[in-house]
């Protein structure tokens, strides 16, 4: 679930590997890439935190961010249908 902290959505995603990670963080990336919208984020080893937050806007949270946090959610959902 995304949670609102110091002006950032943030959500942590856990998987069972790095690679699962990795391909995770490679569809974001494409993602963040075709809406020029593009995350903080940080991995280790199975563990993705991404934080959206809009620079252009000062560094608040827009709609922007609800929209990419959206499609983020899909394809969290579409591998965890996947995978499971």
């Amino acid at each position: 679930m995304w949670k609102e902290e110091e002006q950032h959505l943030v959500r942590r995603f856990k998987f069972n590997d790095f690679k699962e990670a990795f391909v995770f963080m490679t569809e974001v990336a494409f993602l963040a890439e075709k809406l020029d919208h593009h995350p903080w984020w940080s991995n280790t080893y199975n563990e993705v935190t991404i934080k959206l937050t809009t620079h252009s806007a000062g560094h608040v949270v827009t709609q922007k961010d609800r929209d990419l946090a959206e499609r983020i959610d899909e394809i969290w959902a579409r591998r965890e249908r996947t995978n499971h």
